[in-house]
């Protein structure tokens, strides 16, 4: 399947990291979220019914980026598809990108991010 939702730049201020100071002091992080689901009831019909509430998916991925924090944007990452997944039916398979552009790594780069793949 070829259909998908995509969202991106979804941002929250978080306190993620394996360092006290990010911990304590928090920094940006942005999500990009690709979910594979079939829209081809929803093209013919116009009905929300037929696919999955995006405005839902963005609030509940910025709660997954300010609450609960974690050491690893791996684990972030992981949290929300599986959150996704069980909430979410109709979504075959997530990807998720979480960006962490003020990582605390000793070069200047534009970002780092981490991007994992769930399927049911």
């Amino acid at each position: 399947m070829s259909d998908q939702i995509l969202l991106t730049g979804i941002h929250g201020f978080g306190y993620h990291g394996l360092f006290e100071h990010e911990r304590i002091n928090g920094q940006d992080f942005y999500v990009d979220v690709a979910l594979n689901i079939d829209l081809s009831a929803a093209s013919i019909s116009d009905s929300i019914e037929d696919t999955v509430n995006y405005a839902e998916i963005t609030d509940l991925v910025v709660t997954q980026i300010v609450t609960d924090p974690v050491l690893l944007i791996e684990k972030l990452a992981g949290r929300i598809a599986e959150k996704i997944l069980n909430t979410y039916l109709k979504v075959h398979a997530v990807k998720v990108t979480v960006h962490k552009p003020q990582a605390p790594v000793a070069q200047s780069l534009k970002d780092i991010a981490v991007q994992i793949t769930r399927t049911r």
